[in-house]
């Protein structure tokens, strides 16, 4: 279990820190080139843009007044039963290092945008406590290519797809990086 808290403060501190020094040092929809700015450098494939998703995954929300409520009174719910099954599987098999890891990524991102919805809207007055937005700022807009007029439904109404176009921050990326490697992984087995 230490190796999952372990993991779960490291992920955490980064992410909060990340979030912080681009919430008080940004101004909304600024962006940069990361690579352009710090090292002089012609790669415009990392931009940091500073957005803020008031939702889930790419913005979508929950309708009605209570949504976004609802939301975080769900992720939080989630986290606790997460760490509560986790707590149970851990009597019950001794796991790699590794899958304690995958957890610790996972528990970590939750609880860092978790953070965000709860204590973020009240610090910076900008919305009543349970109601801040989560801040994102990752953005790789890897390479931009033409559709046909029957693919255009993939980005907008206009001929062009962006790949890769979601801004994201840290705890997205801790949460997806441990459930992706327990999918793709031999540590399956422990869940059955």
């Amino acid at each position: 279990m230490k190796k999952i808290i372990f993991t779960a403060l490291i992920v955490l501190f980064i992410d909060q820190f990340t979030k912080l020094i681009v919430k008080t040092s940004m101004h909304l929809h600024e962006n940069f080139s990361f690579f352009q700015e710090y090292f002089n450098l012609p790669w415009d494939w990392f931009i940091i843009y500073f957005i803020e998703n008031e939702g889930m995954a790419y913005g979508m929300e929950l309708p009605g007044s209570y949504g976004k409520l609802v939301l975080t009174l769900v992720r939080i719910s989630v986290v606790i039963f997460g760490f509560m099954y986790i707590r149970k599987l851990i009597k019950k098999n001794n796991f790699p290092i590794g899958l304690l890891i995958c957890f610790g990524l996972i528990m970590g991102g939750a609880i860092g945008n978790i953070m965000d919805s709860i204590f973020y809207g009240v610090i910076f007055n900008e919305a009543p406590l349970f109601y801040g937005s989560v801040v994102d700022m990752l953005h790789f807009p890897l390479f931009e290519v033409n559709l046909p007029n029957w693919l255009s439904f993939l980005e907008g109404n206009d001929d062009n797809f962006l790949f890769f176009a979601p801004v994201f921050n840290i705890a997205d990326s801790a949460v997806f990086i441990g459930i992706t490697a327990i999918v793709f992984s031999p540590y399956r087995k422990y869940f059955v």
